[in-house]
């Protein structure tokens, strides 16, 4: 089966690997999500079918969103998280929870998912008080990133991603510690070096009050990031989606 992702806004990527694995990263599927209004369509329920894996890099509420979860969960569906993020998902129906540190591996569908690292803090009530891991994946030549900064170690993904899946912004009109902006991003696909770099995090939420006046922030980050990828890593394939839009690869 060829490989295929699908972006459906913000870090929520559903990835269909070669082996017929169906994945779907950091689910946030709600038109208002506290203070932020959703800016993309929605996706149809239905037409996402069957899940068999739900790829949760942090706890922040825009990437594990509870109510995303609960609709999604079911017997035939795992959730993979960071260690200490199991909690939030308890009494949900999944059929199975499994917490994974960087460097860790677990099989869903017939492919494997590997869990790297990302640099990103994260807390989250009730767990404020510690703070827990932050990941990206890696899954059939797929380097998912999460929420990071910038780091040398992405280094070390350079000849095993192949397809990276970058956060070039986030949902306001400034961007706090812990995230790349459309240049940190492309000097992470400089350090990594994939053939298809694919703009992700950016373009779908606004906080209420500002969809007039920061418009921009709908469409600007990506094409600044293609920008820089064709000055920072040339040979680096930049294919920019539209919510809902897939690719091939």
């Amino acid at each position: 089966m060829p490989r295929r992702v699908t972006w459906h806004g913000h870090a929520t990527v559903l990835i269909e690997t070669a082996a017929g694995a169906r994945l779907l990263t950091d689910p946030i599927l709600r038109g208002r999500v506290a203070h932020l209004r959703r800016h993309a369509p929605l996706p149809d329920r239905a037409r996402l079918g069957a899940i068999d894996a739900v790829l949760v890099s942090h706890v922040h509420h825009d990437h594990l969103d509870r109510p995303t979860l609960k609709a999604l969960a079911g017997p035939a569906t795992t959730v993979v998280l960071p260690p200490g993020a199991g909690r939030l998902v308890r009494g949900m129906p999944f059929g199975g929870v499994r917490e994974l540190t960087a460097g860790a591996q677990t099989e869903v569908g017939g492919s494997e998912v590997r869990a790297v690292p990302a640099w990103h803090a994260a807390r989250r009530l009730p767990l404020r008080s510690r703070e827990l891991e932050a990941l990206g994946f890696l899954v059939d030549g797929i380097w998912f990133a999460g929420d990071t900064e910038l780091n040398a170690r992405m280094e070390e993904l350079r000849g095993v991603a192949e397809v990276a899946l970058i956060p070039v912004w986030g949902w306001g009109p400034s961007l706090g510690p812990g995230h790349l902006d459309p240049e940190e991003a492309a000097r992470a696909i400089a350090l990594v070096r994939p053939r298809v770099a694919i703009p992700i995090h950016w373009g779908t939420y606004l906080p209420y009050g500002l969809g007039r006046r920061h418009r921009h922030l709908l469409h600007a980050p990506a094409l600044e990031f293609a920008a820089h990828v064709a000055r920072l890593a040339p040979d680096v394939r930049v294919e920019t989606l539209q919510p809902g839009g897939s690719i091939e690869l």
